[in-house]
């Protein structure tokens, strides 16, 4: 090619003939070069596609030295057993969840952290009710937390049925039938839920030697499709003591319509199961309450039992005092907050704030706040009692500044709840048009919607930043809620300072210099590998789930009380769905929903928090509690709220 560009450049005019010559010549090469091209365009590919094939094959050969247990586990063969329906091949789990094939198998089957593989063998204590042969104690018939006409309409089934305590007996009173069991993680994750599975397996194999357990894949998605996997021993083995809920994953789809409630139907009935243990909060136990209700009413012999999960510790009542997870989770944001408050000052020139999770009530910035010493701890629910403006949270943050840069002070730690804006009056009516409005219609770009709020709904919503609207106008999470993790409140009460602050300079009553740092600590804590407290408290749990299964009850929630005694001690029950019911508006209609517990501002927790507070605004009082212990002398200390609430110390 070079020879014919330097020859093309140096020749002579050419003839006709000559030129007609050349034309060719050119076309001749433009034909070869392509043809090049192509062809190392089609090796490439080629050389692509085998490598592709190639290194299917060797996946399927990992696939098969995985051992003919977990290929036989999750692809239904089950010699000797019924066909059970649409069991889950590792393609049908790729296609629901998203995940690698062989992923499931392997996600934990390979543990090479020391303290991950140590807590494997290490077995949770008993409530020495389950140390012998025990029996069901019953209560008194029971109500509702609010509406009780209407939750009765709605459950006729289940509504007034006693709560029960399982309590020592002389002599077995169960027949150690073989049982089929289904379990399904719904909602977020919170530390603990594997040690549930792992109790409801143990009690299973212990008082009804030969039962099956299920456990329905991604979350509420795998009952109404019918996927699932069967749990075994070495199945289950490497997720014991262990973070996550990765074992089957977790889901938030909710089981409403007609047709979900009969694929629902279908599989338990194809499964042939006696009971399935939902392990969720409260909206996941009203979905169990649902499901148990419509079980019963069209006489299926699958009985439904809850178990309480949340990390955010709204899913409590008198014989349920705390859910699981909330210990792990406040304990993993109390060691960050205490390296905030180490950095704060050590600096001397931060103000941190801190959005903490809890979208409906305070109990996690509470509990950190006892456990750390902030500066400030904003309560949600004090805002709401005391009808507190957004106008009004920011001047009680900036007197704070001005109080300590009065000390030499220009830094602190202030944590914030997550669901803040929802606890302002004002700002609660705001979202409750807004909700009604995202129910029935959409937010037109020209803004004609906002003539559908009152006048002052749509003045607050003019007065807030841009970016805020934005967020309240997000789409609503699928219980019909404001996604108000996506609200970044910690960054808009640093800029309202800063502005008041500013404003302050201005008339001569501030003169040093704000920086304020924003932190939002929320998955972080979801995760984590369960304290001792909360692994021993879920695989209780998951024991209790099993015997109220077991003894024939359903729509009942496990719940495990005396909880700050040994565990021997630890009482065990199961308390009525039904009476921790309410109705509350939804999507624009009423719908029962378990009312959740807010932090009580007569409460032995908060008046510890208020008695303390003004001491801690100005001194630095900071604690470092440091990462979770599992032996040692806090190892087996359980929460701040949780002794306070039974009086384990004083208020």
């Amino acid at each position: 090619m070079d020879k014919y560009i330097v020859h093309t450049l140096t020749c002579p005019l050419r003839t006709p003939q000559e030129g007609l010559e050349s034309k060719l010549t050119d076309s001749l090469l433009r034909l070869f070069f392509t043809l090049s091209l192509a062809y190392h365009v089609f090796v490439t590919i080629s050389r692509f596609l085998f490598l592709r094939c190639r290194e299917r094959e060797r996946e399927r050969e990992r696939e098969r030295e995985l051992g003919g247990l977990e290929s036989s586990r999750i692809t239904g063969e089950h010699t000797g057993e019924q066909d059970y329906g649409s069991r889950s091949t590792f393609a049908g789990i790729h296609e629901e969840l998203g995940i690698r094939p062989e992923a499931l198998c392997e996600s934990k089957r390979k543990l090479v952290d020391v303290l991950q593989t140590s807590r494997l063998d290490d077995k949770p204590s008993l409530p020495s009710v389950f140390q012998g042969p025990f029996q069901v104690s019953y209560g008194p018939a029971t109500s509702a937390a609010g509406n009780p006409e209407e939750i009765q309409k709605l459950f006729p089934n289940l509504y007034g049925q006693p709560s029960v305590d399982l309590v020592p007996s002389t002599k077995p009173t169960f027949t150690e039938k073989k049982l089929k069991v289904g379990v399904v993680l719904s909602g977020g994750q919170a530390p603990g839920g594997h040690n549930v599975i792992a109790g409801i397996y143990d009690y299973l194999q212990e008082h009804a030697k030969g039962s099956i357990l299920f456990g329905f894949l991604g979350g509420p998605a795998g009952i109404m499709k019918c996927k699932y996997v069967e749990i075994t021993s070495e199945f289950l083995y490497p997720y014991r003591n262990q973070g996550g809920f990765d074992i089957i994953c977790s889901g938030r789809d909710k089981i409403e319509t007609p047709d979900q409630f009969k694929q629902a139907m279908d599989t338990v009935n194809k499964l042939d199961l006696d009971g399935l243990v939902v392990i969720g909060g409260d909206d996941s136990n009203t979905n169990a309450c649902l499901l148990a209700e419509c079980f019963r009413a069209n006489k299926l012999k699958t009985h439904v039992i809850g178990c309480p999960k949340t990390i955010d510790g709204d899913l409590k009542s008198k014989h349920v005092p705390i859910s699981f997870g909330f210990d792990t989770a406040c304990k993993i944001y109390a060691e960050m907050i205490g390296n905030v408050m180490v950095d704060a000052r050590s600096t001397g020139k931060y103000y941190h704030f801190v959005r903490l999770m809890g979208r409906a009530a305070s109990h996690i910035t509470l509990e950190c706040a006892l456990q750390t010493h902030p500066n400030i701890a904003i309560i949600g629910e004090e805002v709401a009692a005391h009808h507190q403006t957004l106008r009004q949270v920011v001047n009680d943050i900036t007197d704070l500044v001005c109080k300590r840069a009065g000390q030499g002070k220009h830094y602190g730690v202030i944590l914030i709840p997550e669901g803040l804006i929802d606890f302002i009056p004002e700002i609660q009516h705001l979202i409750a048009e807004l909700n009604e409005i995202l129910a029935t219609s959409t937010c037109d770009p020209e803004g004609h919607w906002k003539h559908k709020l009152t006048p002052p709904s749509r003045a607050l919503f003019a007065l807030l930043p841009h970016s805020i609207q934005e967020e309240l106008l997000l789409e609503r999470d699928p219980h019909g809620n404001v996604q108000v993790a996506r609200i970044e409140t910690e960054k808009m009460l640093i800029t309202m300072v800063e502005a008041e602050l500013m404003q302050r300079k201005h008339e001569g009553t501030y003169t040093n210099n704000f920086i304020g740092m924003s932190h939002f600590f929320g998955y972080e804590g979801r995760c984590g590998m369960p304290t001792n407290f909360d692994a021993t408290y879920c695989y209780a749990l998951g024991f209790a789930a099993g015997a109220l299964l077991q003894s024939g009850h359903s729509g009942l929630i496990a719940s495990v009380g005396n909880l700050t005694a040994p565990c021997a001690e630890w009482t065990v029950g199961g308390t009525a769905l039904t009476e921790l019911m309410d109705v509350e508006r939804r999507k624009g209609k009423n719908k029962p929903v378990i009312k959740k517990a807010m932090v009580e501002l007569d409460g032995a927790p908060f008046r510890k928090f208020a008695s303390v507070r003004e001491k801690w605004a100005v001194e630095d009082s900071y604690r470092s509690p440091g990462p979770i212990q599992f032996a040692g002398p806090t190892a087996h200390e359980t929460n701040c709220t949780l002794q306070l609430e039974l009086g384990a110390v004083a208020a």
